[in-house]
């Protein structure tokens, strides 16, 4: 496995163009992805965290423009994203006409989250594609907070950044396709703070 730090964005960026499966930190936890747009690296990605088949790999946007590709925006969810993004926020949306199903299970839904780590958002900038990243963990087992979690629980992945994630505590969760905002995980972004920003008049 090879170990980068955080100022070797650009052997980050070839590494994932290279189809490599990479662990990283986040604001919140530690990730683990690979870049969207291949099959073959979806399935290795769940084959490293042994993840049920039938789960879908949330994506992970560096900006607005990258998430309206993948997703639908209304106008409640841009004034969310406005609000709370980039941060410990991940959103379920209805998925765009464009995204290929094979990256969602066929699933109507796709979630989206646009971290606060300027790391990985200048990684992802420079690919100008989403990555699909779940948590650096086998699946059932402890989320990773740090680099030696990670180490642990996925070493046999291609790849790992070395560095120190913000919040520990994982994203917030929040179905943003029904009438009313439904929270599927709490996180540090409240359900009354998006409801707050939701239904501004």
């Amino acid at each position: 496995m090879k170990v980068y730090q955080t100022n070797q964005i650009e052997e980050v960026v070839a590494a994932f163009r290279d189809h490599n499966v990479i662990a990283f930190p986040t604001d919140t936890v530690y990730g683990v992805g690979v870049l969207y747009g291949d099959t073959e690296d979806l399935d290795h990605l769940k084959q490293a965290k042994h993840r049920p088949e039938t789960k879908p790999i949330p994506m992970m946007v560096s900006n607005l423009e990258q998430m309206k590709q993948i997703a639908k925006l209304d106008d409640r969810t841009l004034r969310i994203c406005q609000a709370f993004l980039p941060g410990a926020l991940t959103l379920v949306l209805p998925v765009s006409d464009t995204l290929d199903p094979a990256f969602t299970n066929g699933m109507k839904t796709v979630a989206v989250r646009m971290p606060k780590d300027d790391f990985i958002l200048q990684v992802i900038g420079r690919l100008n594609t989403p990555l699909l990243v779940t948590s650096a963990n086998q699946s059932g087992a402890p989320t990773a907070l740090t680099y030696e979690d990670a180490l642990e629980q996925l070493p046999h992945i291609d790849g790992i950044v070395q560095g120190t994630c913000q919040a520990l505590q994982a994203s917030t969760i929040v179905d943003c396709t029904q009438k009313e905002l439904v929270l599927l995980r709490e996180g540090p972004v409240s359900l009354e703070q998006l409801k707050q920003v939701a239904y501004e008049r």
